[in-house]
């Protein structure tokens, strides 16, 4: 669901709502020996265009990336899957589905960084690539090719998202980092994979406390900027949450075992498992101040780059973050704001979007840009 608002002159528009395309039901396989006594509720699917839709094909997974056959077993309903709290099981799921998925050969990263569930970050992709669709021919298409570009803030050592959106669309990306060997790492992906590696540039951005400054150079422009900001406050809550996921992740699996042997409930599809994360460093998970004041200062801050970029977005994880930040995006006389609801599973994670730019702005943006 995307929600949008629209400021006018003198004044700012309160928010409305526009019509999300409906989406598709998820499909699961009932295991033969698993008798559910009710019928399964379908959950939201993820994007329409995103192709991990379906859960995990591991026996391809397996025979495009052999080296996660070891990680690869039956759960307690029969089904192949992970140990989803292995982080090496996790890392190798990963590369398996960059591989067969995306034609990324080569990925790895540093131990202890943060290995990010791909479908999810995929979402993230194709719902921001609809901010950029343009109406061709009755239909709206979403630009590809290297005339987009794209700026991801934060993009880690794993730098998923410029693999995604460079597979996915073709477009060219920057990536920054406040961590020396997250982007000695990226460059390392990027040099392995040939391919693709023109497509990608990496910027250290030498001050932690700042967010574009430092990062956009004068007369540069973006189409999207991304980011999946550091959610906790301190290490300490970093902890604690990193904790927590673990915790219940072992009482889904007990669960999961005693419905399995009392013959009742429905099979795990393996779906539930991949919007959970595992590792990850100081700058991936945690700065002063936590989520919402990284949120006040990328808004500061993109104020000063209004005209350089077409759509700034960025994951909000807590939802009560949200309503100050549309209070501060009013202040900064943002000239439309859109909240577009990603569903996986059951979890809902939310993308905010701005643009300083007027419709008839944007308008020329695009046909400035498709005619370089």
């Amino acid at each position: 669901m995307i929600k949008s608002n629209k400021a006018k002159p003198a004044k700012v528009n309160k928010p409305r709502v526009a019509k999300a395309s409906p989406n598709a039901k998820s499909k699961s396989k009932t295991h033969a020996k698993v008798k559910p006594t009710a019928a399964p509720q379908p959950s939201k699917a993820l994007h329409p265009r995103n192709i991990h839709n379906n859960g995990y094909d591991f026996a391809a997974l397996v025979a495009a990336f052999p080296k996660l056959k070891a990680f690869v077993k039956p759960n307690p309903y029969g089904n192949l899957s992970i140990d989803f709290a292995d982080p090496i099981a996790v890392k190798m799921l990963n590369a398996a589905l960059l591989k067969l998925h995306y034609g990324v050969g080569h990925w790895d990263i540093p131990e202890g960084f943060l290995c990010p569930p791909i479908p999810g970050r995929a979402d993230y992709i194709h719902h921001v690539a609809d901010l950029l669709a343009v109406k061709k021919a009755s239909k709206r298409r979403v630009p590809k090719g290297p005339r987009v570009r794209v700026l991801d803030i934060g993009t880690g050592a794993n730098v998923i998202y410029p693999l995604l959106g460079i597979q996915s669309y073709g477009w060219d990306f920057v990536g920054s980092d406040v961590d020396p060997i997250s982007i000695a790492n990226t460059q390392q992906i990027f040099a392995n994979n040939s391919d693709i590696a023109n497509k990608f540039s990496a910027r250290l951005q030498a001050d932690a406390k700042h967010v574009f400054h430092g990062v956009i150079e004068a007369n540069e422009r973006f189409d999207l900027t991304l980011c999946n900001p550091p959610f906790h406050a301190s290490l300490a809550e970093a902890s604690e949450g990193s904790a927590r996921k673990l915790k219940n992740l072992a009482a889904n699996r007990a669960k999961s075992a005693q419905v399995q042997s009392s013959g009742r409930g429905k099979p795990d599809s393996g779906k539930s498992d991949s919007v959970l994360n595992f590792g990850g460093q100081k700058a991936e998970l945690w700065c002063e101040g936590g989520e919402l004041q990284f949120l006040r200062t990328m808004i500061d801050e993109s104020h000063d780059f209004a005209g350089q970029c077409l759509w700034f977005t960025t994951l909000v994880s807590k939802k009560e973050n949200l309503k100050p930040a549309k209070a501060l995006l009013a202040k900064v006389k943002a000239e439309e704001v859109k909240e577009i609801e990603m569903h996986q599973g059951n979890k809902v994670t939310r993308v905010l979007a701005w643009t300083f730019l007027k419709s008839e702005q944007r308008e020329l943006w695009v046909q400035y840009r498709d005619t370089q």
